[in-house]
């Protein structure tokens, strides 16, 4: 699928887990980030060569090939990044507002749950839809598993003071703190490369990324569901054997990383209506 519109530039692959493989707006192709992305602008997503991507099925360790991967109903733990990323989803018109522009959209259907987005760009933002049908009572996290080509002196904007649950390593152990800096750790720089290592998962709604001239903004709504913002804050501490730098940047539904080790209200849980509603919204801006 790909997006139309003045807004964020978006395109997305289906067949392969209905992974985004651009994400582009503002000027690019300047020496602080990312080159010139599928419409045009700056491409804000970052890649890696992974073989394994383009052939996993259900179940499979994830294989890290950067874009934006939907991670549902878990990150970590299992299954690996959740159940959508490894799946085929389909074009499909299921719920389409009477009237849309955009009416067609893309669903993936996994053991537990369905769930359809329908992405609508225009002359200022780009706007996710997302339903997610299940049982009721199932619980769920989700993330917009954005993985951003960033340079060494990118910061990461979300608000002063926020709570903030600081991962130190891949395990479900947190240290809590507040935004920006916890345990030492300037979390809000995103560079250089240091050797470490770290993920947290930030008690706010929006979040925005400053590199050079450009700005990224996202921000999640989801009446009813507790919403945050990940950031997995790799400066080239993983993984062990063959490390790189990597920076997820990810609104997400729930407040922690594994649903297993998930409290009463850190996950997202569907009502006795079936469906559980929320709304991605992504917007770029340009500074002299």
């Amino acid at each position: 699928m790909v997006s139309t519109g003045a807004g964020p530039y978006v395109v997305t692959d289906p067949a392969h887990g209905g992974r985004w493989t651009s994400l582009s707006g503002g000027r690019g192709g300047g020496s602080a980030g990312g080159g010139r992305g599928a419409g045009g602008g700056r491409e804000w997503l970052w890649f890696r060569d992974e073989p394994r991507r383009a052939g996993v099925r259900p179940g499979d360790t994830f294989a890290d090939a950067g874009g934006l991967e939907e991670c549902v109903p878990t990150i970590r733990g299992t299954p690996d990044h959740g159940d959508a990323w490894s799946r085929v989803w389909r074009r499909t018109d299921d719920g389409a507002p009477a009237g849309a522009s955009e009416a067609a959209a893309e669903a993936v259907d996994c053991p537990d749950f369905r769930l359809v987005r329908r992405i609508i760009t225009d002359a200022a933002r780009t706007v996710v839809d997302y339903r997610l049908s299940a049982a009721p009572g199932y619980r769920f996290l989700w993330a917009a598993h954005a993985l951003l080509e960033l340079s060494g002196q990118a910061r990461a904007l979300m608000a002063e003071g926020a709570a903030v649950r600081l991962y130190p390593d891949g395990g479900a152990r947190w240290l809590p703190g507040h935004w920006p800096t916890v345990a030492g750790v300037p979390l809000d720089r995103l560079g250089p490369a240091d050797g470490t290592a770290m993920g947290a998962v930030v008690d706010t709604d929006e979040v925005s990324v400053r590199d050079g001239t450009d700005e990224l903004c996202l921000s999640v709504e989801a009446e009813g569901q507790p919403v945050s913002v990940a950031l997995w804050r790799n400066l080239g501490g993983f993984p062990e054997d063959a490390p790189y730098r990597s920076i997820g940047v990810e609104p997400m539904l729930g407040r922690v990383f594994d649903l297993a080790h998930a409290e009463e209200t850190d996950a997202a849980c569907v009502p006795a209506s079936g469906e559980v509603r929320w709304r991605l919204t992504l917007s770029v801006r340009q500074y002299s």
